[in-house]
């Protein structure tokens, strides 16, 4: 049984959210990563895939995420898998909390550039 608190030093921000990273293969999981994103009223994070399943629970305020071109409102309390290989985005028309889980090996990937990125938070 591995507890983890979240540490300044698990913290990623970038223009669009602040992940803070909890459950990773660095701090003591073997399959699976989860991470908190934070995102500011009005923030939108770039469109991209994730080679991975994702469950987002948001847990204040709301997001709206595109995926695959269709665009789905999601509110505090609810959850959203969002599928592998599939473009989305996701925008926070008000400030917005949610939880996100995933197999602790997926990478993400921006259309127009080449390759793919693991997610700091997740690793």
């Amino acid at each position: 049984m591995h507890v983890i608190s979240p540490t300044s030093e698990n913290i990623t921000v970038t223009p669009n959210a602040a992940m803070t990273g909890l459950a990773a293969p660095s701090r003591g999981s073997a399959e699976l990563s989860t991470w908190l994103v934070a995102m500011t009223a009005g923030a939108i994070g770039p469109e991209h895939a994730v080679s991975r399943e994702q469950v987002w629970t948001v847990t204040a305020g709301s997001l709206e995420v595109t995926c695959d071109g269709r665009t789905e409102r999601i509110g505090a309390g609810q959850a959203l898998v969002l599928p592998p290989g599939v473009l989305r985005r996701v925008r926070a028309p008000e400030a917005a909390e949610a939880y996100v889980a995933m197999r602790a090996d997926g990478v993400a990937s921006v259309p127009g550039t080449e390759g793919t990125r693991a997610l700091p938070w997740a690793q």
